[in-house]
């Protein structure tokens, strides 16, 4: 199968799997028209994927829905639009046609009901898990966003994250100061600067690269604890307040 990112908006990305047939799965279509450019290619789509309700990520669903009315899977939450069939933890998305099926993760932090979709050796992660970053906590808090981290992170390692932005060397600005001296991460921002200058999405990454990389997927080691002590002046309590400080600034970051 092909996986394909569509750009969207100034750095969104709507993902497809396609299958050798034309057949494709769409992941959070904020804007219907790359989608219906792509089916104008000969992709088909067969189903409809939403990790969460905003509108960047949902908004084209029902121009898609009335050109290709198929089954659109989402969370159980009022502001996702009414065509979608509520999934929540724990639930198992089958999509026949392309001979895959997808585990429903909550992964409530960015949102109160952010899910992901994890099968066929992909996560597609919406705004809770980025390369080498996480979602801004909108609604969740900070215990609920670092459980949802955790939960990914446990995912094997050969594991394709398919995040919803274009984020990876802003994140990593911030990355190579939390975590100083991590050679794993310096040489993934080289590739992504590389990537990025040929025009190529920085995505889909490996799980496993982002566990010796991401800031927010390393709350436990040394140096990202010994960079937040120096922030605030004291060790931190737990790695639970090293996420949260790491969160914090973050958001006003700007490196």
């Amino acid at each position: 199968m092909e996986l394909i990112p569509l750009p969207a908006f100034q750095d969104n990305y709507i993902w497809l799997l396609a299958g050798g047939g034309g057949d494709c799965i769409v992941v959070d279509p904020g804007d219907a028209a790359p989608v219906l450019a792509a089916a104008s290619r000969g992709l088909r789509p067969v189903a409809v994927l939403l990790t969460h309700h905003h509108a960047d990520h949902v908004g084209g669903v029902q121009a898609l829905l009335e050109a290709f009315p198929v089954a659109c899977y989402g969370p159980d939450d009022s502001r996702v639009p009414a065509a979608a069939l509520r999934v929540g933890d724990g639930d198992r998305v089958e999509v026949p046609a392309l001979g895959v099926c997808f585990d429903v993760i909550a992964v409530p932090g960015h949102t109160r009901s952010h899910i992901a979709f994890h099968g066929a050796g992909l996560l597609f992660s919406g705004d809770t898990l980025f390369s080498l970053g996480c979602g801004r906590l909108f609604e969740g808090s900070p215990e609920q966003m670092l459980e949802s981290l955790d939960r990914l992170a446990a995912l094997p390692g050969d594991t394709r994250v398919c995040c919803g932005h274009e984020y990876t060397q802003a994140n990593g600005r911030f990355a190579q100061v939390a975590d100083p001296g991590n050679a794993e991460c310096a040489r993934r921002l080289d590739a992504v600067r590389a990537a990025r200058a040929r025009g190529e999405p920085s995505l889909p990454v490996s799980l496993a690269s982002e566990r010796d990389c991401n800031p927010f997927l390393r709350t436990d080691t040394a140096a990202v604890r010994d960079t937040v002590a120096r922030r605030l002046g004291r060790p931190p309590r737990d790695r639970l307040e090293v996420f949260a400080t790491l969160r914090d600034w973050k958001d006003g970051f700007a490196g």
